[in-house]
């Protein structure tokens, strides 16, 4: 039997072999070897596809509801802002340095620790653990290449920096190509139809419109003008307007329905380049809730992104670290961030009722 402080101590020499290799995303495969030799050093059999890792309790009961816990591997690239070597695990001050310490490689040896703590031990749920892979670029080889071959997934814990605050819902996220279309003539005689003024009267739109359903944690859904291209010499009236949106919706609406809605109120053509990144968020009632209010931890609405956007299943974002760390040069964890994390992980979900 392994106790928390043996685990704890094995978390922090697991992250740090993890900052030694390189992970950017869709490059993970030497990260996603070590986990899986990890898991089965702890007794577990470890699945792959990808570079996607996964593994479940050995007391798997089909009548039982399935919880997953979930974080990755991969990372960001370096940036040449760092002043240390990022793949080498630097420890000052109580302060692991490295890339990827902190999102999400404290997360996830944290969550790994605590699936061994909460397997030692039959609990009134099944356990899963997936390492994911290619999350930083929304991949397509990351959770949604693993989901169909798990079975039903009843809840998730998604771990991600969030100073151990308790997400209980996430925006998603529609990325949209717009184009006005017009006629072209002479900008001298005031000849054809300005694409480029249709394109504004929709853009007016997205400035003003308020979605009628307004999430009490995430607020409205955001839509943001980021990009607009139009005309190709001073003197022709342009005939095509292109634009691009970045729109935020909260959980009360699908991708799908956030378009549709779009769609009907403008002239121009709306493309979303994707639809399948989805908003997620919990009820108030939800049993997670009840015991983070038991437990003290604040919960809140997450402005960013995690593999929650694949999950159509309830899930829940906590995790060790700061996001205001993530993505940024001589990135860190402290050590007592992953004590905590994981004392707080087993304080939450053991033998825990998720229904």
């Amino acid at each position: 039997m392994n106790n928390i402080q043996e685990l704890t101590e094995e978390a922090i020499e697991l992250l740090k072999e993890l900052i030694s290799i390189q992970s950017y995303s869709g490059q993970e495969n030497q990260t996603a070897d070590l986990l899986s030799n990890v898991l089965s050093d702890f007794g577990f059999d470890p699945h792959r596809k990808g570079n996607n890792i996964w593994s479940w309790s050995a007391d798997f009961d089909p009548r039982k509801p399935t919880v997953m816990l979930n974080s990755h591997h991969d990372t960001v690239r370096a940036t040449s802002k760092w002043t240390k070597d990022p793949f080498t695990p630097t420890l000052e001050d109580g302060k692991l340095f490295g890339l990827g310490s902190n999102d999400a490689g404290g997360p996830l040896v944290s969550l790994l620790a605590t699936l061994v703590l909460l397997s030692q031990k039959v609990q009134p749920y099944n356990l899963i653990f997936l390492a994911s892979a290619e999350e930083e670029t929304s991949g397509k080889n990351g959770v949604p290449i693993v989901l169909p071959e798990l079975p039903n997934i009843d809840f998730a814990v998604v771990g991600e920096p969030t100073s151990m605050n308790l997400a209980i819902a996430e925006r998603g996220l529609i990325v949209l190509d717009c184009v006005s279309h017009g006629q072209s003539g002479h900008a001298a005689r005031n000849e054809g139809e300005n694409s480029l003024y249709k394109a504004m009267k929709d853009i007016d739109w997205f400035r003003s419109y308020q979605f009628e359903k307004v999430s009490e944690v995430l607020g409205p859904i955001n839509m943001t003008v980021t990009m607009i291209e139009a005309g190709s010499q001073h003197n022709v009236v342009p005939d095509e307007c292109r634009f691009v949106v970045d729109v935020r919706p909260n959980e009360f609406y699908t991708n799908e329905e956030v378009v549709q809605l779009i769609r009907e109120h403008l002239d121009c053509e709306v493309t979303p380049r994707s639809t399948n990144l989805n908003a997620s968020g919990v009820e108030p009632d939800h049993p997670v809730i009840q015991r983070a209010k038991e437990l003290g931890l604040k919960t809140y609405g997450s402005k960013t992104m995690s593999d929650q956007v694949h999950m159509a299943f309830d899930s829940v974002k906590i995790g060790p670290g700061d996001t205001r760390r993530s993505h940024t040069a001589d990135e860190y964890i402290k050590l007592e961030e992953i004590s905590n994390g994981i004392n707080t992980y087993i304080t939450l979900l053991d033998q825990w009722n998720i229904r």
